[in-house]
């Protein structure tokens, strides 16, 4: 099932990474990982599991009387998918706005600016090889 265009939370999207991150989790483990050091309760952790599978993000199965639950995306899948939802609602589609704060914000460390100087010659890359 692919997962629902339903939004989902900031809360939900770091228990989620939080599950990728892992391969996957019981609800024991997540409220104990994930849960306690934001103080939500296992039930709370247990709702929004079982809100996220509902949506389409988890899958879950049963191995040795628990539920385990898996994230259907990888963690970097998650946050590509939550910048371009950000990028289509915020900001038009458009990421000029994005790189304009960029180059404002000068608080780059020097792996963002190889990381984004490399993400630059994949595109000049794709455009020349579409030429």
């Amino acid at each position: 099932m692919a997962p629902s265009e339903s939004s989902i939370g900031e809360q939900e999207m770091a228990l989620l990474r939080h599950i990728a991150d892992r391969g996957g989790v019981t609800v024991g483990e997540a409220a104990d990982a994930f849960g306690s050091g934001r103080g939500l309760a296992r039930s709370t952790v247990l709702t929004m599991m079982e809100r996220l599978r509902r949506k389409g993000h988890l899958s879950r199965r049963v191995a040795d009387g628990v539920y385990r639950y898996r994230s259907l995306s990888s963690s970097a899948e998650l946050l590509k998918g939550a910048v371009q939802r950000f990028v289509e609602r915020n900001l038009d589609g458009s990421v000029s706005p994005f790189l304009a704060y960029l180059s404002e914000a000068g608080e780059l460390s020097e792996k963002e600016r190889r990381d984004l100087e490399r993400i630059v010659a994949r595109l000049d890359a794709a455009q020349r090889r579409d030429q």
